[in-house]
């Protein structure tokens, strides 16, 4: 029996391996050239003033659980903002993801709602909450309303990608039977996309549950608005308490979405 002889190893042609060159060597080049200006020249610090770090954070080492129960009762209503703001924005997605994607609408309805999305992306939470709370005052609402909008455009990304990459044999059979352009949504695409979708929206939920409490830095309530005043307080040892509060409790969110989500896809 002859020894078959090895094939060769596929080569990439010259053109895709001048592209990978320039990416990556781009890349590179790009963070050498950020060396300076984000002060990576500071990183001995982190090991020469380990005892000013260490002194601060012996404070962090005796949580007060004195007003525990506020904490847990502010806990629960930066879930219930985040939960709401995670609702409206699926409504919002729903129909942009919808709108966005190339083999669902023409391109003078998709190229402006991708241009929506990308406004609704790039505005960060405080800025749209700082809008909010000027127009209806300090509390959760202005907080609810930041999320929906900027996750709004989160998802609606997302979902005009997942819309964009279905199988297009159920929405030509849906188109066989003689149905209209809703009823291809409706039966082709919709049962298709909904457990993607779905996982999408508990991704964000989960991180709509960290983002709320950094909403509390502009009075939108929740627990994120007792944590900067403990901050400001120098209260150490009530900010550790509200710390492992919120450890726990976006803990418990993130096993009970990772859950959920099992039992979809």
């Amino acid at each position: 029996m002859t020894d078959l002889p090895i094939p060769a190893p596929p080569t990439r042609p010259l053109a895709q391996r001048l592209t990978d060159l320039l990416v990556w060597g781009g890349l590179i080049v790009f963070l050498l050239a950020s060396f300076g200006p984000v002060e990576m020249s500071k990183t001995p610090l982190l090991f020469t003033k380990a005892d000013n770090i260490s002194l601060f954070g012996r404070g962090f080492l005796h949580p007060d659980f004195g007003q525990g129960w506020r904490y847990v009762g502010q806990m629960f209503l930066t879930v219930q903002i985040a939960l709401w703001g995670t609702a409206l924005a699926v409504a919002i997605a729903i129909p942009l993801g919808l709108a966005g994607a190339r083999n669902i609408a023409p391109p003078w309805i998709q190229q402006p709602v991708r241009w929506l999305m990308n406004i609704l992306r790039s505005v960060p939470d405080l800025v749209v909450g700082t809008v909010f709370v000027v127009a209806v005052g300090l509390g959760p609402f202005a907080g609810v309303m930041a999320l929906a909008l900027n996750t709004g455009g989160v998802l609606g990304k997302l979902f005009s990608e997942a819309v964009e990459a279905v199988d297009p044999r159920p929405v030509e059979g849906v188109r066989a039977v003689g149905a209209n352009r809703l009823h291809e949504i409706v039966w082709g695409v919709i049962p298709q996309v909904g457990p993607l979708w779905t996982s999408y929206a508990l991704y964000r939920f989960e991180s709509n549950s960290r983002s709320a409490t950094v909403l509390g830095l502009i009075g939108a309530g929740g627990i994120g608005q007792v944590l900067f005043e403990s901050i400001n307080a120098f209260a150490y040892g009530q900010t550790a308490a509200i710390v492992i509060v919120i450890v726990v409790a976006v803990t418990l969110i993130d096993l009970l979405s990772q859950t959920l989500r099992q039992r979809l896809l």
